[in-house]
């Protein structure tokens, strides 16, 4: 089979479309496919095209001779099923509307976890997303049971695998161990790791790699039309992540990191008014995601300032329109331990993610950056513990 998968939409990824490109040739179609990688480096989008080249529909890919079915895209194809973690509380109606965005854009965010709410944007509640058992029970062991409509093969999508509870992920097993002969699934999953090792042994790996700055400026301007300097300033501070990187509003994201540099010298000045105010304003006007981005570009600042540091050399600062203050910075304070201060940022995102208060975790962050700004131990170890009681020390 010669195709060319993925030409018409996916983005990056070289390796992994001339892997697949392989497997369709070879015509010899496993009964299982595991797509891993980072966060936003398009591991739904590729299953949906391996699915629809599967079942011969040319939304994604371009088949030529091989286009079999007249169907605009996975989403209308009978024999083409996707899942996704859902919160307890969720409802077919809303998995339903979720995936017809996806239908419009394979790179569209649609996961509970990192968009809780569809229509309110700045929702932070925080939804716990998985496969239970009942949701198996119900809903994806009898599509294992049936029979191609019109394609090749029926494929079964679960996306975040990861995220299957223990018992789910038992249950699932003994399908992958007794497949039908024309029965596939596609998994992906952010964490390959994590995963029974008698899953991963009945599925063939595809790794996709965290998509490189020029991959992500490449797709923002040939796909997303996004003009070429705004695009070029997304991908510096995209860290791969290409999906969300789309929906940042640009004059937003340069309000933030301004605020970022404001945050760090309230931070070093202890200046509690206007480190109080900042931090309040990203709580009620940012999304867990938004309050994430927010950390990203406070890391990408923090790395610039450990380059300039180190090398002087301006062409390696992405926030080059900055280089005045991250300038002024190590010059100022040359004793500040940038290394820890990244530890710190990285340490704050799962609390977030956990919907811990982002008015506290940046607030005691701006606590710990100061004293590290000033090459001081910021916090008491785990080692020290009895440092939380200085009444009962003599």
């Amino acid at each position: 089979m010669n195709i060319s998968f993925g030409n018409k939409r996916l983005v990056g990824q070289h390796r992994a479309k001339q892997q697949i490109n392989r497997i369709l040739a070879s015509e010899r179609i496993s009964h299982a496919y595991l797509i891993s990688g980072t966060k936003g480096s398009g591991k739904t989008a590729f299953a949906l095209a391996l699915a629809e080249a599967i079942n011969g529909i040319a939304n994604l890919s371009d088949l030529g001779e091989h286009q079999t079915s007249k169907k605009s895209s996975w989403f209308s194809h009978p024999d083409i099923h996707v899942f996704i973690p859902k919160p307890v509380s969720a409802q077919v109606g809303e998995i339903r509307e979720r995936l017809e965005l996806l239908s419009h854009d394979p790179y569209e965010i649609i996961d509970f976890s990192q968009r809780p709410s569809l229509h309110v944007e700045t929702s932070s509640k925080n939804l716990q997303a998985f496969y239970p058992i009942d949701y198996f029970r119900d809903e994806i062991r009898p599509i294992a049971k049936l029979r191609p409509n019109e394609g090749e093969r029926v494929a079964i999508i679960l996306t975040h695998v990861e995220t299957m509870r223990k018992e789910t992920a038992n249950a699932f097993l003994k399908l992958l161990e007794e497949p039908s002969d024309r029965l596939m699934f596609i998994l992906t999953t952010e964490s390959y790791e994590s995963l029974l090792p008698t899953i991963t042994s009945r599925c063939q790996h595809i790794t996709l790699g965290t998509l490189t700055q020029k991959e992500v400026e490449t797709g923002l301007i040939e796909i997303d039309k996004i003009n070429t300097e705004d695009a070029a300033y997304l991908a510096r501070v995209s860290n791969g992540d290409y999906a969300a990187t789309r929906f940042f509003d640009i004059e937003r994201l340069k309000q933030n990191r301004d605020e970022i540099v404001q945050f760090l010298r309230s931070s070093y000045s202890q200046d509690a008014a206007a480190l109080s105010k900042l931090i309040q304003d990203w709580q009620s006007s940012n999304n867990i995601e938004g309050m994430i981005a927010i950390t990203n570009l406070l890391e990408i600042y923090i790395r610039d300032l450990l380059v300039f540091k180190d090398t002087q050399n301006e062409s390696l600062v992405t926030n080059i329109d900055q280089l005045s203050s991250i300038q002024k910075f190590t010059e100022s304070l040359v004793d500040a331990n940038l290394e820890k201060m990244l530890h710190q940022i990285d340490e704050c995102r799962p609390l977030l993610r956990q919907n811990v208060s982002a008015k506290l975790v940046f607030t005691v962050l701006s606590f710990r950056i100061s004293a590290l700004m000033r090459g001081i131990t910021p916090f008491i170890t785990s080692e020290e513990t009895w440092k939380h009681l200085p009444a009962f020390v003599e």
